[in-house]
Formats: structure tokens, sequence, C-alpha cells
């Protein structure tokens, strides 16, 4: 057993749940975050308070699940990532379970 953590912007949030089922991944939960970058974004530009700086609505979605499942799950953010138009993919990352009850 491991644990998957994926994050997203909001715009991605259903596209994620619909990967996660895809995958097989049934059971998961997430939590909404502020996202941050500390390039200036065009929209941070060309805003008429340039000088405030917020985050940017986030999802994270975590899960406790098997190997299969999460190689099913990268091989589709891999495809979605592959076919967007910005520069804010979804990212995930696997952390390796050493004890659970």
């Amino acid at each position: 057993m491991k644990l998957v953590i994926v994050t997203t912007v909001e715009a991605f949030h259903n596209d994620v749940i619909k990967l996660f089922k895809k995958s097989g991944i049934e059971n998961f939960s997430e939590s909404e975050i502020d996202g941050y970058k500390s390039a200036p974004t065009l929209l941070t530009t060309n805003s008429w308070f340039a000088n405030e700086k917020g985050g940017n609505e986030s999802s994270l979605f975590f899960s406790f699940t098997t190997d299969d499942k999460i190689d099913n799950l990268f091989k589709l953010i891999q495809d979605y990532n592959n076919d967007l138009e910005t520069n804010n993919p979804i990212r995930a990352v696997v952390l390796p379970i050493e004890r659970n009850i």
C-alpha cells in the first residue's frame, strides 16, 4: 500500500475526480488549498492591483491504494497533461507507507 497525492488548480477539479475513478481508485479524500508560484503571472502583471499577491484556488487529493491503481492513475494524468495548453499541469507524488493499521 502507498499514499498517492495529487494537486491541481480548481479548473481541473472535476477532471481529477474522473481520473481517480477511471484508474480504479474509488476511495480518496480531497481538500481545498491555495497554490502559489513565485514567478509573476500574466494575470498579476495586468491586474489593477498588481502589488497584491494571492494564491490560486487549488485542490489536493490523496488516497491509500495499491501500485497497480497508482500506475493507472499516473498514466491517465500523463496523458491528460500532454493535452494541456496551460503551465498548470496536474501534479502527483507517491509515498511509501511503512506501517498502517
